[in-house]
């Protein structure tokens, strides 16, 4: 085989770029403190825009706060006071983590499961690479 056949073989095999191409945006927090309970009312939409199961999103943020909480329908309730600020920093924290490849630093990667374990794989790259357990 010629070096530009080898080379097209090798090209057909990696694995395709998203086709859409706008970029990355996470909503804005939309967080309520009432008494010593916080509201994370748009929890759900900033989980589906970084493409991560509600589960995992939130034991991340309870473990990072250092506080118990729970589902409420969509809204996710911290039970202390979690200023908004925190919230945010904390979000930036898991994109950083958890959505962003550590090989191309694209946002366009997924968490599957294999077994036990969790990893995170890019599809923009192909890299595949286990994440942090929690």
């Amino acid at each position: 085989m010629s070096y530009e056949e080898l080379l097209k073989k090798a090209m057909d095999r990696l694995p395709k770029r998203a086709e859409e191409k706008k970029r990355f945006i996470v909503p804005a927090v939309v967080s309520e403190i009432s008494g010593t309970k916080t509201f994370f009312r748009n929890f759900v939409e900033v989980s589906n825009a970084l493409r991560r199961d509600t589960t995992h999103f939130s034991k991340y943020l309870f473990k990072e706060l250092a506080t118990p909480g729970s589902m409420q329908g969509n809204i996710l309730v911290f039970q202390r006071n979690v200023p908004r600020e925190m919230l945010e920093e904390k979000i930036k924290d898991y994109i950083k983590e958890f959505v962003f490849c550590k090989e191309c630093r694209e946002p366009d990667t997924k968490m599957v499961k294999e077994d036990k374990l969790f990893f995170i794989k890019c599809e923009a790259c192909g890299t595949k690479y286990p994440a942090r357990t929690m």
